[in-house]
């Protein structure tokens, strides 16, 4: 069941990117490492590619939405993984492991079509 908006998935999108960016600093674990840049990174990209999304809140809207659902995904995954991947899970990896499970929920219940699409009886799927 796809239950988020498009429109609310912008809002959780560009949500989502500043606390990623800010947590290393609001959670006391920024030491400068990869513990600190995994999570300023993601953030940063998913506010890049949202600006770049086919939705409500995208400012360019060159990427569909199906494609940002799976950007979303994939970068939850390596999210999710990064503390083992990247070696730094002694120091921290709780909030790498939310952070990342977060953004593959999120992708798994959002719809796939902007409401304004729906509206204009465009492209199928949006359930």
């Amino acid at each position: 069941m796809r239950a988020i908006p498009t429109r609310i998935h912008g809002v959780l999108d560009y949500s989502f990117g500043l606390l990623a960016a800010a947590a290393p600093w609001l959670f006391g674990f920024a030491a400068g490492g990869a513990e600190t840049w995994v999570l300023v990174g993601a953030g940063a990209a998913a506010i890049a590619y949202s600006l770049f999304t086919d939705y409500e809140l995208g400012a360019i809207r060159r990427i569909q939405m199906p494609v940002h659902l799976w950007l979303d995904a994939l970068g939850g995954v390596i999210l999710a993984v990064s503390p083992w991947l990247f070696g730094f899970e002694h120091r921290v990896w709780l909030p790498h492991l939310l952070f990342g499970l977060t953004e593959i929920v999120v992708a798994s219940v959002s719809q796939t079509v902007p409401s304004y699409e729906r509206r204009r009886g465009g492209r199928a799927g949006s359930a």
